[in-house]
């Protein structure tokens, strides 16, 4: 199956106002254009070097999303171009990214993400981290941020019943703070394996990487 089918496959399965970010960490450049000509304009990478590197080499009009872990240090490499930046877990790394954007003159989008699994291994604020963030004259005071929603992670676990909890869990956290931040928009959940879960419970933006570009090659 090509790029361009299963993206035309999977775009069919979406409802009008849920966002697609096409997760294209590890893939080559051709790949990426191959979906880039089958219309895809937001592309979603992990790591902020590679996404450097392919935002040089690729069209204008696309939108970069760093899904992945952000190193502080490392922001200063995105700052001039990053659309959005899904994990954003402490205040020391909004202050860092309003730094880098202040050099840049420009205001870069953030979404808060919320520790939604039970597994230790994934990140995030706690949804009072979260409400005391976007309430305090800290956060009023940074001019280079934008924050316009929420991101989370399920379990990596095969009861359903839990992974709805948890999505379910992000969406009520989501209601909770856009009554006092009225501009949070957007809710980020669900991958290759549970987006259609995510979207039941309330998601507006998923990120697939495997049911379009294919299983990844780590060795690389």
């Amino acid at each position: 199956m090509s790029i361009n089918t299963n993206l035309s496959q999977l775009r069919s399965q979406l409802p009008d106002e849920v966002t697609l970010v096409a997760v294209s960490k590890t893939k080559p450049v051709a790949d990426l254009m191959e979906a880039y000509e089958a219309g895809q304009r937001i592309f979603g990478e992990n790591k902020i070097q590679e996404m450097a590197e392919k935002q040089q080499q690729m069209p204008k009009d696309i939108q970069w999303h760093m899904i992945g872990n952000v190193q502080r240090n490392k922001v200063k490499y995105m700052s001039s171009f990053v659309d959005l930046i899904h994990g954003v877990d402490s205040v020391k790394l909004l202050n860092e990214i309003n730094k880098q954007a202040e050099k840049h003159q420009r205001t870069i989008s953030c979404l808060l993400q919320l520790k939604i699994a039970q597994e230790d291994t994934k990140f995030g604020m706690t949804s009072e981290d979260a409400y005391a963030l976007l309430n305090s004259d800290h956060f009023k005071s940074l001019k280079n941020i934008s924050i316009v929603g929420v991101m989370g992670m399920a379990s990596f676990t095969n009861n359903a019943t839990q992974i709805k909890e948890e999505f379910t869990d992000l969406k009520n956290t989501f209601e909770r703070l856009k009554k006092n931040t009225p501009e949070l928009e957007i809710i980020s959940m669900g991958m290759s394996g549970d987006f259609p879960l995510a979207i039941e419970c309330g998601s507006t933006m998923i990120r697939v990487g495997s049911r379009i570009f294919g299983a990844r090659n780590y060795t690389n």
